[in-house]
């Protein structure tokens, strides 16, 4: 009688659990078979342009001289490199005023601390530096004259194409 005892606890208790299990089946199935939502449709905010915030977009200066560089780079430069202590370079949108620096070597060296950008001219070809993340933009860059073989239009060519005839002159009244 005991045995009998035991197996009905054990039925009734298996039952019990078999019939509790069946209702957290039930309520899971039912929670996952209602309709899911579509996703929200992202939303496209338009805001007003902030003329602050837009990029400046400066025009060639006027009686600029352009100049064209290796890999399809140029720039414009405003100014006589040969006797203004200012210059502007018209690069990427901008104009940039830049001064003349004093160097050892003979090139014409034009930088803005400001900005970063430096113009070194030398005899042959000028370069364009940034001076804020120490990188050339611009390489090889020559005028249409240059490109013809025509030296650049430096400070130190200028003084010596003006010594040159009167080095001559003064050759021949030696004579």
């Amino acid at each position: 009688m005991k045995k009998l005892l035991i197996a009905t606890v054990i039925g009734a208790l298996s039952t019990t659990m078999m019939l509790a299990a069946t209702e957290a089946a039930a309520q899971t199935s039912t929670a996952t078979a209602k309709p899911k939502k579509p996703a929200p449709k992202h939303r496209i905010i338009k805001r007003k342009a902030n003329p602050a915030k837009e990029a400046k977009v400066d025009s060639v200066p006027e009686g600029s001289e352009h100049w064209s560089c290796a890999e399809g780079m140029a720039f414009d430069l405003k100014g006589d490199m040969a006797r203004d202590q200012i210059v502007t370079v018209h690069w990427a949108n901008k104009n940039y005023n830049l001064p003349r620096q004093t160097t050892t070597t003979g090139a014409d060296r034009f930088h803005d601390a400001a900005t970063g950008l430096d113009l070194v001219v030398i005899p042959t070809k000028a370069m364009l530096f940034s001076d804020k993340d120490s990188s050339r933009l611009a390489d090889e860059c020559k005028t249409v004259a240059m490109q013809q073989g025509a030296m650049a239009p430096t400070q130190a060519n200028a003084l010596n194409r003006n010594a040159a005839p009167a080095a001559g002159a003064s050759a021949a009244s030696g004579q």
